[in-house]
């Protein structure tokens, strides 16, 4: 008896977690040198604060960007580092126990739910953008949609879901972009 081909939501994860999960990391450590320049210089100016809105350093300056008492990107840098091994050993041919998975799936949950506290802290409450962090939240959510299809892919309500995979996450990005949108708007108009 052979076992049935996994749909292409599946099969492409290990990709979106290699991939996912080195961007992820290059944006957390970059963050993580930024902070650090910083913290050595308070008026430095990071390499991402552009203008008013696009400002990772009106970000970093906040309670916020050190929630646990240490800066945010080094949970990214944990993190995805585990990301990054997953998806080289599941390409590498590694089959992980279920428990594994369901390890990622929590971790890359609490991950999705902390990037999108933040997104709101950051629209709402701070007014300010940092381009580093909004591409730590696109791959966040990659990984935790693709970590999620992955765990699911065996019962009968996944093969829809999974058939639309792409569907789901362009609507996702698309509610974030309007938020951004709506949260700026005034800014955005300004130049235009």
């Amino acid at each position: 008896m052979t076992e049935e081909r996994a749909p292409f939501a599946v099969r492409v994860t290990p990709w979106v977690l290699l991939i996912g999960g080195a961007i992820g990391l290059a944006a957390a450590l970059v963050l993580t040198v930024e902070k650090i320049a910083m913290l050595k210089d308070f008026s430095y100016i990071p390499t991402c604060s552009l203008n008013p809105v696009l400002s990772c350093g009106s970000i970093m300056k906040t309670p916020q960007a050190d929630l646990f008492g240490f800066p945010n990107p080094l949970l990214g840098i944990a993190g995805f580092a585990v990301v990054v091994t997953t998806g080289v050993a599941a390409l590498g041919g590694a089959r992980f126990p279920r428990w594994y998975w369901l390890g990622l799936q929590a971790g890359s949950l609490l991950g999705v739910l902390f990037v999108h506290w933040l997104m709101h802290q950051s629209l709402y409450v701070i007014g300010a953008l940092c381009p580093y962090c909004m591409v730590v939240w696109a791959v966040t959510i990659a990984v935790f949609w693709y970590t999620t299809l992955h765990n699911l892919h065996k019962g009968p309500p996944a093969s829809a879901v999974t058939r639309y995979h792409s569907v789901v996450l362009v609507l996702w990005y698309a509610a974030i972009a309007a938020a951004v949108l709506q949260a700026f708007w005034s800014y955005w108009t300004t130049h235009v």
